[in-house]
């Protein structure tokens, strides 16, 4: 039986693999290079109070500099596996967009989180967005353009309207029924049509992972700790 009914386990394990892999490297050279960043001294002191000892700030440093890399990479994650379901095609870094279905002429740009983009960015995505939607020459002419926020700022589901304050004018940008604002869960909805789709991958995750460090790894005996708790943020992100 296949961990996801949309797309395939050789796509969803390369692509697990290939983050995994960014954050044995980013772990390993953190290792390495720690002496040789500059530590902020002061920082560091106050920051001393909520550990034991100064090999245990020292790992939680270091877990704090795997852990931005790996973040930065989760959007991208999204991203791929998006592309891989039947009928959409991801554009890759410096796309014109992020993905893309021609049949059901649907155009998006994917952010992991809702704060990824703010302030003035934002009118500047929805200007980008309607600049591909709305010329009469653009290829994509009478698409919708979807802006996702894959982790929304509230557990909420939502497909509305994209309307950011553009800083410059002092005005909200004009309302468009094809630019909207959409949270993962229903975009994942939109891609695969299957309703708890993101739910689905998450809770593939933890079996995809510990399968990578059983074949790829060699750790036969790795499991995810506490994985029920871990399992718990994704309510607490999507609501019930």
């Amino acid at each position: 039986m296949p961990f996801l009914e949309y797309i395939s386990d050789d796509n969803l394990i390369k692509e697990v693999k290939y983050l995994l892999d960014k954050a044995v490297e980013k772990r390993q050279d953190a290792e390495k290079s720690f002496n040789k960043n500059v530590i902020d001294p002061f920082g560091a002191l106050f920051e001393a109070s909520d550990f034991n000892s100064h090999e245990e700030w020292r790992n939680s440093e270091m877990a704090r500099q795997c852990q931005k890399t790996i973040q930065n990479h989760v959007g991208t994650f999204h991203q791929k596996i998006l592309g891989y379901v039947d009928g959409w095609e991801d554009l890759g870094t410096g796309g014109i967009v992020d993905l893309i279905n021609r049949e059901k002429k649907i155009i998006a740009e994917s952010k992991n989180k809702f704060n990824t983009v703010t302030g003035g960015n934002l009118a500047a995505m929805y200007i980008s967005l309607d600049a591909q939607v709305s010329p009469k020459n653009s290829q994509f002419k009478g698409y919708t353009a979807y802006f996702v926020n894959i982790i929304p700022k509230k557990p909420e589901r939502f497909n509305i309207p994209f309307i950011p304050s553009n800083k410059e004018t002092g005005a909200k940008c004009s309302e468009n029924s094809l630019i909207r604002v959409i949270d993962g869960a229903s975009f994942y909805h939109i891609v695969t049509g299957r309703e708890d789709a993101l739910k689905e991958l998450h809770e593939a995750l933890p079996k995809v992972i510990e399968a990578v460090y059983h074949q790829c790894y060699g750790q036969k005996d790795f499991v995810i700790p506490d994985v029920e708790l871990f399992m718990s943020y994704f309510t607490e992100a999507y609501g019930k």
